[in-house]
């Protein structure tokens, strides 16, 4: 059974582009061109993942997100928007968004987007006890991490952060909510220097990271796991 889309946005050449794209790849569409509209769809037939446009004509896009967070907690929403600043795709990502993609999007990336946010959804729903993601395993029963086969030791904190993104791989994490579920610090500096340490433990190239990723001004990325 193919997922079913809700692709929010008041735009008919951005619906019916999106419409196109989303249905070659085997997807199910809806469409809502307002907040109203989107939350009646939801009520009514449902969707395994939304796509919310922020510039809605009856509703700000933030509160409709709040509201779609408060009756379905676990719907994956990828934001797609022309705004482009950062605190915009904080306050997204702090509301409840899994991703953000900026308004002009290519249609490959978008979709790589729409199916990380959704492993991570099942990823949540059936947590699998051993993650990869091209050099990285990390064994979450075990509390084992290893790179290329070789066991890598990691600090007690250290383990918690890479925990924290491991649980929401492919999801883009701010510094709020990385800190927020490790620290009670809320210095942002203090987060920096863990990134540091992780990647230099894991990445091959710490100063090119392929694994632990930054999202500039917004927080930080760890690669979607690799399909099984």
């Amino acid at each position: 059974m193919s997922a079913t889309v809700l692709v929010i946005d008041d735009d008919p050449p951005i619906r019916k582009l999106l419409r196109m794209g989303l249905a070659t790849q085997g997807y199910a569409i809806l469409e809502a061109p307002d907040g109203r509209t989107a939350l009646d769809l939801l009520a009514r037939e449902g969707a395994d993942l939304v796509i919310l446009d922020l510039g809605l004509p009856d509703m700000g896009g933030h509160d409709l997100l709040r509201a779609i967070r408060a009756n379905h907690p676990d719907l994956p929403v990828v934001v797609l928007s022309s705004r482009d600043d950062e605190t915009g795709k904080v306050e997204a990502l702090d509301c409840g968004a899994d991703d953000y993609v900026t308004k002009p999007f290519g249609m490959a990336e978008l979709l790589a987007r729409l199916r990380a946010a959704l492993r991570h959804q099942f990823a949540t729903q059936g947590e699998r006890p051993v993650f990869h993601a091209d050099r990285l395993t990390v064994d979450l029963v075990r509390r084992i991490v290893r790179v290329d086969d070789a066991e890598v030791k990691l600090t007690p904190r250290e383990y918690d952060f890479l925990r924290v993104l491991v649980l929401h791989a492919g999801k883009v994490l701010t510094h709020a909510q990385l800190m927020q579920s490790v620290s009670t610090s809320s210095d942002p500096q203090y987060l920096r220097v863990y990134m540091r340490q992780l990647r230099q433990k894991l990445e091959a190239d710490p100063e090119r990271p392929r694994l632990l990723l930054t999202e500039t001004g917004v927080g930080y990325r760890l690669r979607a796991p690799d399909a099984p």
